[in-house]
């Protein structure tokens, strides 16, 4: 594992482990500690991996995954916006490493990206404030040789979809990207940037969906995210945001009424 020119250039840093409880919680820790201000961590393997909502995050050897921590890199109001920022960098990184086109290449609101509509990598961002600064981990999981079963939704690894890629050839480029997408973000004042680029490689933008918060669930239309990153949701009753859910697509005729 190596990091792109670009990312040394932005002042990153890396440490590589064979084998980790999670990557989130080690490099939160190397900037709590005031020994980076942007900091990678990538494991062969990590054992106890999580997802969004607490959820187990299935890491056997020959996938990536890799967490960029980051001290004081924006107002903590545009936090939220790091996970489109990041989400738009890994796009980028599978594309350029698999030549895998948009059309099969998306991104599903709020984080994941689909691979012919399978879920092929997921992010998670946290954060924490401490000793007078704030620091944002995002963790970055691509499925590259294999990918789990027992998932909620469809899932899939590059291999499996004719598109190899090594977890070394992944995270290269994704550091590369990343410091591209953050300099463009830069610090929040250029989200509209970002906005733009993520919505053109949003999955299911103009189709029914439904967003399910674990207690209940609403469905609509997914008509855009707004300045926030919320998503916009065109239902029976008119417009309406939402700030965080899991999204399901469902068939037009789900619904008494149309895009």
């Amino acid at each position: 594992m190596k990091l792109a020119p670009e990312a040394v250039s932005y002042g990153m840093s890396l440490g590589v482990f064979d084998a980790i409880g999670s990557t989130n919680d080690e490099a939160l820790g190397y900037v709590r500690e005031g020994l980076g201000a942007a900091h990678w961590v990538v494991a062969r393997q990590q054992t106890a991996g999580r997802g969004r909502h607490g959820r187990v995050w299935t890491s056997p050897i020959g996938n990536l995954y890799a967490s960029l921590a980051l001290t004081d890199p924006c107002e903590p109001r545009h936090a939220p916006q790091l996970g489109f920022v990041a989400g738009l960098a890994l796009h980028h990184a599978v594309t350029d490493v698999t030549g895998v086109t948009a059309d099969r290449l998306t991104i599903k609101w709020p984080n994941d990206l689909l691979l012919d509509r399978a879920k092929v990598a997921g992010l998670l961002v946290e954060g924490s404030v401490g000793q007078g600064a704030s620091h944002v981990v995002i963790g970055m999981g691509v499925n590259c040789l294999n990918h789990p079963s027992d998932t909620p939704y469809e899932a899939t690894d590059l291999a499996t979809k004719g598109a190899p890629a090594t977890p070394d050839m992944v995270f290269e480029r994704l550091s590369m990207r990343m410091a591209e997408a953050l300099s463009l973000w830069n610090r929040g004042a250029e989200f509209a940037l970002i906005r733009k680029a993520w919505l053109t490689r949003a999955a299911g933008r103009g189709q029914m969906i439904r967003v399910s918060t674990g207690e209940s669930a609403r469905e609509g239309v997914f008509r855009d995210i707004d300045e926030e990153g919320r998503l916009v949701l065109d239902g029976a009753h008119g417009p309406e945001t939402v700030l965080a859910g899991d999204v399901f697509f469902l068939p037009p005729q789900s619904r008494g009424f149309s895009a």
